[in-house]
């Protein structure tokens, strides 16, 4: 009968002594702060968290982690004995981030709870854009949004057209010239013909996406000239990315097409050594009711090498692509891809992805 009663005695002996072991515990003046209206342009601003340790053991912060790239926790990074003071700074960079913004600090340490958030708020009024900071690329007196002039997704249907903005940041009128390098499916020209001081105009371009006959993403140098006594050569780089396109089928039409099934789109080859060259083969099947043709093979890394025996494939029939990775100047973790364009118009581009991990000899 004894033992009835020793053993909750036991029990609420034990409890009490958990509950009474000793922790530290943050104590914050504040938690939460507003850093109010602040000008994008005046750089990052900063704001100190200070706590006492209230607890009775001294206080160690594990770390700090931040809701945000754009801001950049410091801490205290000695125990913080009971009773004193440490420290938490949150810093926040408005560069880009116009409006309102509420980030968090979360606070890792051998507290009770183990974490601890904190949190800064305010207002970043936008910074007045210059025409340099819309037009960052400058050739002579004129500047350019961009280095490439990128027509987006463009398709075979027919020829697309784009305008690209210009500004002319001289005290001279700037005139473009008839003269203009560039490839055949391209076309160019200019509106107005001459910029004036300080004034903007568009460069033209029409894209004749067959006519380059090519898929996926592609780049070609476009060169024009102006009447400038200096740099009057203004080389750019006119990018896209083309689809080939398909006509509206109806249920019927589409059940007689092309289809093109992989077993697998996706492989890990592991660790593997630096230099070292390694192949996989994934395997697919015309499932559907027509010949099946392969337009193009397009790895996204010269490292990557893909082959195939041919390209047309009957319903039915199945086929191989063999993909190679040279991991020669690659370190650490990797993911490449090639990308198929095939007349399958259920799935017309269709992408493998290959993954290595590169490890140091």
């Amino acid at each position: 009968m004894k033992f009835r009663y020793i053993f909750p005695a036991l029990f609420i002996f034990i409890s009490a002594t958990a509950i009474a072991q000793p922790v530290a515990k943050f104590q914050f003046a504040e938690e939460t702060f507003d850093f109010g209206d602040i000008k994008e342009e005046a750089g990052p601003v900063q704001h100190k968290f200070v706590f006492t340790n209230a607890g009775d053991v001294p206080l160690i912060i594990k770390g700090v982690r931040s809701s945000c790239g754009c801001t950049t926790p410091a801490w205290s990074k000695e125990p913080v004995p009971p009773g004193e003071k440490g420290f938490i700074v949150a810093k926040y960079n408005p560069r880009n981030r116009p409006g309102a913004f509420r980030k968090s600090l979360t606070i890792t340490a051998n507290t009770d709870p183990p974490t601890k958030v904190l949190y800064i708020k305010g207002m970043v009024e936008r910074k007045q854009r210059t025409p340099a900071d819309v037009y960052r690329h400058k050739i002579g007196a004129l500047r350019f949004r961009y280095q490439a002039l990128n027509m987006g997704r463009v398709t075979t249907e027919k020829p697309m057209t784009r305008s690209f903005d210009v500004y002319n940041e001289g005290d001279k009128p700037v005139t473009f010239l008839d003269k203009v390098v560039k490839p055949n499916h391209i076309t160019v020209s200019f509106q107005p013909q001459i910029i004036p001081p300080k004034g903007t105009g568009k460069i033209i371009v029409t894209y004749n996406a067959k006519m380059k006959n090519d898929l996926g993403f592609v780049s070609d140098v476009l060169k024009i000239y102006t009447d400038e006594e200096q740099n009057n050569e203004k080389s750019l780089r006119v990018v896209a990315s083309i689809e080939e396109y398909f006509p509206p089928m109806t249920a019927e039409q589409l059940a007689k097409a092309p289809r093109m099934k992989f077993e697998s789109t996706e492989h890990d080859f592991g660790n593997i050594k630096k230099g070292s060259i390694v192949e996989t083969t994934f395997s697919f099947t015309n499932t559907g009711k027509s010949i099946l043709n392969i337009r193009k093979l397009k790895p996204n890394c010269g490292c990557t090498v893909s082959q195939m025996e041919k390209y047309d494939y009957a319903p039915g029939e199945s086929g191989t692509i063999k993909v190679k990775f040279n991991s020669t100047g690659r370190r650490g973790s990797q993911q490449k891809s090639v990308v198929i364009f095939s007349n399958d118009p259920h799935a017309p581009t269709q992408r493998l992805i290959i993954k290595a991990r590169v490890l140091e000899n």
